[in-house]
């Protein structure tokens, strides 16, 4: 961590945190799980001033970089979250979010790991009830094996519909910047798969 994301977190965390209970003003809500530098949810919330973003993150260099970069910006529309974002969603309200994000989890490649996978049938449940109607889940992964388990996890609950359609990966949505991590991964050669999926009707109720 450097001397200003310690300053950062010192001075501006409370500022900026997010919290379920706060007031809001009345926009599109937009929540990414594990933001780290806050690369693509300082885009989003750069270009696009009537959506309100969350960056939710534990690593907390990750929580400094992007609280400097929102006072650099002055951006007033982008929060950050600096906990468990399962919790998080926890305390949140049904319906609340019109999109999450989920882009390079952490893909625990050993079986006796896989456990430990953020994007399992539990947590695709839970978001399922935080979308509003019409919502969308975009998942982004650079390991094959993950981007089969979310592909298989997502198939196997009626409450999502893979847009894409059964069994297919999604085009690279256009709007997401390349974060260093996506760029290295690209110079290593390896595929990035994108997933993007909205719960049904039942699963999220308006």
């Amino acid at each position: 961590m450097t001397a200003a994301q310690r300053d950062a977190l010192g001075r501006l965390l409370s500022r900026y945190r997010f919290s379920p209970a706060a007031p809001r003003r009345y926009a599109p809500l937009h929540l990414e799980i594990g933001s780290g530098n806050g690369d693509n949810a300082l885009e989003l919330a750069s270009r696009c001033a009537a959506l309100e973003v969350i960056a939710a993150e534990v690593h907390r260099p990750g929580i400094g970089h992007t609280l400097l970069e929102i006072e650099r910006r002055a951006l007033r529309n982008l929060s950050v979250y600096d906990g468990d974002a399962v919790e998080l969603l926890r305390a949140c309200p049904a319906a609340m979010f019109d999109a999450i994000y989920v882009f390079f989890p952490d893909p625990w490649p050993k079986s006796r790991h896989h456990k430990r996978r953020l994007l399992n049938a539990e947590l695709l449940e839970l978001l399922a009830t935080r979308l509003k109607r019409h919502g969308r889940l975009f998942c982004a992964t650079d390991d094959a094996d993950y981007a089969r388990h979310i592909m298989t996890a997502l198939a196997a609950l009626a409450t999502w519909e893979n847009l894409a359609g059964t069994g297919k990966f999604a085009p690279r949505p256009r709007q997401r910047v390349v974060t260093r991590f996506e760029g290295r991964a690209r110079a290593a050669g390896r595929t990035v798969y994108e997933v993007i999926a909205a719960p049904h009707d039942c699963a999220a109720p308006a």
